[in-house]
């Protein structure tokens, strides 16, 4: 894996003298397309330290809650191949997608991709249990499911037997029996709407509101639309991969559009066997 952007120190002159391809190493030399390490992931990846006081809707210490996606898509666009984003990831895609979850206070995800990708609850992992118990996090992320109706199977892992319990994000006018039968599965329920549908802006508050300040959803493209169109979103990860597969496919995020783009900067820039991994933050 090479860093290609931010460029720090010097950068490393093309064979024919033409423009800079990649950064320097921590050492001032070339940048080497190497396996980085767990440690070095997790740097990279680090969620911003917070301010000096606090503003509204900061959780535990003051921190400001900041909200970063995680997603995959190929070069036409499409963020699944078959209903699943697996088939258009990599190796170096995993460890990025564990680092995010091993610095993740709470993984938000939505019901249809809970079914879709058979999700199972968030793992401690041995690695960045020294992080986490630094940053006073418990052992692993809490994973936020976010669902109108409660259409789920709460007889799965991710209900019976989590490191730590399931939320359900969902409304006030949710149905009553489902609700009750997520609680006698053991899921805490949190309201983050008024009607049947949960509020991006009030989720994320709830969430901030339990200590939970850093972040993460992996989508669906359904919900990451519409945390873009609350305005809500700090950050996106992108793993932009090197693949077409054409169809009709979802992308990264659905949902009606934008009267004005959203623009956001450029954070850092990677790069592994042709897969760009690409972090933009809100300005």
């Amino acid at each position: 894996m090479r860093r290609l952007f931010p460029v720090t120190d010097q950068t490393v002159p093309t064979p024919s003298g033409g423009s800079p391809l990649g950064a320097a190493d921590e050492g001032g030399g070339a940048a080497r397309d190497r396996e980085w390490s767990l440690d070095e992931l997790a740097d990279a990846y680090a969620y911003p330290e917070p301010g000096p006081g606090s503003s509204p809707g900061s959780g535990s210490g003051g921190r400001r809650p900041w909200l970063r996606a995680n997603m995959v898509s190929t070069l036409d666009g499409a963020a699944q191949h078959e209903g699943r984003s697996q088939p258009i990831s990599t190796a170096a895609d995993m460890r990025i997608f564990g680092t995010l979850r091993g610095l993740a206070d709470v993984v938000v995800v939505g019901a249809e991709t809970v079914r879709q990708e058979g999700y199972r609850p968030a793992r401690a992992r041995a690695e960045f249990a020294p992080r986490r118990e630094a940053a006073g996090q418990g052992p692993a992320p809490a994973v936020a499911v976010v669902t109108a109706g409660l259409g789920l199977d709460f007889s799965l892992p991710l209900f019976t037997s989590p490191l730590v319990p399931t939320l359900i994000l969902t409304g006030a006018a949710a149905p009553p029996d489902r609700v009750a039968a997520a609680e006698r599965a053991g899921a805490r329920v949190v309201i983050a709407g008024d009607g049947t549908g949960v509020e991006p802006d009030r989720a994320v508050r709830a969430l901030a509101g339990l200590g939970h300040t850093r972040l993460l959803t992996e989508g669906g493209p359904r919900l990451l639309g519409q945390f873009v169109a609350a305005g809500v979103l700090d950050e996106l990860c992108l793993t932009l991969s090197p693949m077409l597969s054409a169809g009709d496919a979802q992308r990264i995020a659905g949902g009606p559009s934008l009267a004005v783009p959203r623009r956001f900067a450029l954070a850092s820039l990677l790069e592994e066997e042709g897969f760009l991994f690409a972090r933009y933050r809100r300005p």
